[in-house]
């Protein structure tokens, strides 16, 4: 009797799987509940929904970390554009922005007119906190006179979904149980989730599914190889980079007269790299 191989189930929050369960051109209807448990958008704009790069799997290439999102229109030629984000960067806010402007100017080319702009909604999953200010999981930001209560356009709309703010307690909403769903890491978790809503056990199968294809198995592991060798990377270049001052500041040091006890205390440098440096100036 064989054995079955039980697969652990892959991270939707993970952006390549977040790609490829819900950018599939041939089943859209994960991705029409998911943006539709906190957009505003009638019923008859998803009708039509074209994804940009259906094909990623395909052609993906694991080994370099670019950026991978969800861009798509909509029947009115909405624009709407889904990143998912693991890690805050301290200028996060102005990219997002800037990304967002740019699927506006896009859209503009030479003789047309402004008023054929369409709408751009960026949504923006993060796994940590970016708005600190504010307990909510989601956000909506558009152009707003806060004072006067109006709003100014609607041509841009950016919503932030932060999974580390999700209360314990469900509260009711769809949009709670998509979050949970992203943010899941266990069968347990995902299993607890469809007996709540059982709108949601299709949703696990199809996770099931994409967690048993091999070729999604493979991207997904890439991927993460990918990601670690790029914080490897990273980490290596910052520690170059300390050193590097460091042995700025005993020069300085050692030009101003220090000993090499001081330098040794101010940088941590041993006293064999001190005593090697001061030999030099």
């Amino acid at each position: 009797m064989s054995k079955r191989i039980v697969r652990e189930i892959l991270p939707v929050k993970s952006d390549i799987v977040f790609r490829l369960f819900f950018a599939d051109e041939r089943d859209t209807g994960e991705l029409v509940r998911f943006l539709k448990s906190f957009l505003h958008l009638s019923d008859d704009d998803y009708d039509e929904l074209e994804i940009a790069d259906p094909h990623l799997l395909r052609e993906f290439d694991g080994d370099k970390l670019a950026i991978i999102d969800v861009k798509l229109r909509t029947k009115s030629k909405k624009t709407i554009h889904i990143e998912i984000q693991l890690r805050i960067s301290p200028e996060l806010k102005e990219r997002i922005i800037f990304y967002s402007s740019k699927l506006i100017t896009e859209q503009i080319g030479s003789g047309d007119e402004y008023d054929t702009i369409k709408k751009v909604i960026s949504i923006v999953i993060l796994e940590n906190t970016l708005i600190p200010d504010s307990a909510k999981y989601h956000h909506r930001f558009v152009m707003y006179d806060q004072e006067a209560g109006v709003e100014f356009s609607d041509l841009l709309e950016i919503h932030t979904l932060e999974l580390d703010k999700l209360p314990t307690n469900a509260d009711g909403t769809e949009l709670y149980d998509w979050a949970k769903f992203i943010n899941a890491e266990t069968e347990e978790e995902l299993n607890m989730l469809a007996e709540r809503n059982p709108q949601f056990q299709p949703t696990v199968v199809k996770l099931r599914e994409l967690s048993a294809d091999e070729k999604a198995r493979e991207a997904y592991e890439r991927r993460e190889k990918a990601r670690r060798d790029h914080n490897m990377y990273v980490r290596a270049a910052r520690s170059e980079g300390r050193t590097e001052g460091m042995l700025e500041i005993a020069k300085n040091l050692f030009n101003g007269g220090d000993s090499v006890e001081k330098v040794m205390r101010m940088t941590g440098l041993s006293r064999e790299r001190a005593e090697e440096l001061r030999l030099q100036q």
